[in-house]
């Protein structure tokens, strides 16, 4: 089994080559993005690097493999927005891209160590010293491979290297012979809500102090905005992405914690609610858009995923329709069981913390998935990374008792 990961380190100086690199690979982005609208669908990589290459390589003035590596980075977005199409999201549009960011292939124009990265500019190959933190060391032993990597520019104007590495793991969880599951909510109120298959062992990761300090960010942005003079605009720079380091930063802790607790209880196999497509189904009052289309539900399950499956923990995403409807003792449905942090089933009068059936209700399809699969073997990859959905599961309500 392969567990992919990306690593996040800073340039510790930097030049102005970066900055002409990265303004003249938006502009080869820009032009094969023009070939892509005109040509009225998506073109695959190949067939666009045939069209744009010469172009790119003498006109613009990129190395060559820049060149193939702008036609991958356009018709992949086009891929994308072809997808968006079809589901009635967005229309045909040419896509601008800006010069924040560069793909470099690993061995072709990279090379990197803990201690510095060599990367191909229009100036030639340089090398820049990086900040190795503590928990990046371990990716510059021999068990990881690199992939294709991105060099980023911040809005400050400070680099960073996106390092993609991936390792193959010792063993891949078989889900068939797990015993003890453990089912997690993710949420506002409560960052995660965590039990176990004997429902005696439940953990709660309180979110209110997060959503103070977000409360907080939101209305220094929105004063700053309404300012709009030259000296607000310059703080709402230093103040942009602050928010998102801080919301990285308590999911990597809360999802450390997560994982903690299914080692400490033996688990088997995590379950994880199927998000796609959640903002779109979900609906919040006009003030609460914001906050809960912002959070960043997906982040913390993936940091969930990858911390599990390095602690040989299988992960599984599971169906989200009505998990806070539904009832975890009987399985009956019904929106109003759900009053806000309280549930209360309106058939077996069982009374619990919302988010916490909404757990169990996730344990429970979670172990239903371990016995379908153990019958059927009808179990594909989860879209998202390295767990498993099973394709057209049951809710609970449609299981017997």
């Amino acid at each position: 089994m392969e567990l992919t990961k990306t690593v996040v380190l800073k340039l510790r100086e930097t030049d102005n080559s970066l900055d002409k690199t990265l303004e003249k690979y938006a502009e080869g982005m820009n032009f094969a993005s023009k070939v892509v609208y005109e040509n009225k669908k998506p073109l695959s990589a190949n067939k666009l690097q045939k069209i744009t290459y010469k172009h790119l390589r003498e006109k613009i003035g990129l190395k060559s493999q820049m060149s193939c590596n702008v036609a991958r980075q356009v018709a992949g977005a086009y891929k994308t927005l072809q997808k968006q199409l079809k589901e009635g999201k967005t229309r045909w549009q040419q896509i601008k891209f800006k010069p924040t960011n560069i793909t470099f292939s690993y061995r072709r124009d990279f090379s990197i160590n803990k201690k510095e990265v060599s990367i191909t500019t229009l100036d030639g190959r340089k090398k820049y010293k990086i900040a190795n933190y503590r928990y990046a060391e371990k990716y510059f032993d021999s068990s990881w491979k690199y992939l294709a990597s991105k060099l980023v520019k911040q809005k400050d104007d400070s680099y960073y290297f996106h390092l993609s590495c991936w390792k193959e793991m010792i063993e891949e969880p078989d889900i068939t012979k797990a015993s003890n599951f453990m089912g997690v909510d993710v949420g506002i109120n409560y960052l995660a809500v965590a039990t176990t298959t004997d429902k005696k062992k439940n953990r709660f990761f309180s979110g209110g102090e997060i959503k103070n300090i977000r409360n907080i960010f939101s209305k220094q942005r929105e004063m700053l905005q309404k300012k709009g003079t030259r000296s607000a605009k310059r703080v709402l720079k230093h103040l942009s992405g602050r928010e998102k380091r801080f919301m990285r930063c308590v999911n990597h802790v809360v999802s450390k914690k997560v994982v903690a607790f299914a080692k400490e209880n033996k688990v088997s196999v995590i379950g994880l609610e199927d998000l796609k497509g959640i903002r779109d189904r979900a609906r919040v009052r006009k003030k609460q858009r914001y906050r809960h289309n912002s959070w960043a539900f997906r982040q913390l399950q993936n940091f969930i995923e990858y911390k599990a499956l390095e602690q040989g923990i299988g992960v599984v995403y599971v169906d989200a329709k009505y998990t806070s409807q539904t009832c975890s003792r009987c399985g009956h449905i019904n929106k109003n069981n759900r009053n806000g942090l309280n549930f209360l089933c309106k058939t077996c009068g069982c009374g619990l913390n919302a988010d916490l059936n909404g757990a169990r209700n996730i344990e429970h399809r979670t172990r239903d998935f371990r016995h379908v699969l153990e019958s059927q073997g009808c179990v594909v990859n989860h879209p998202y990374g390295n767990g498993y959905c099973l394709a057209e599961f049951q809710a609970p309500s449609e299981r017997e008792g």
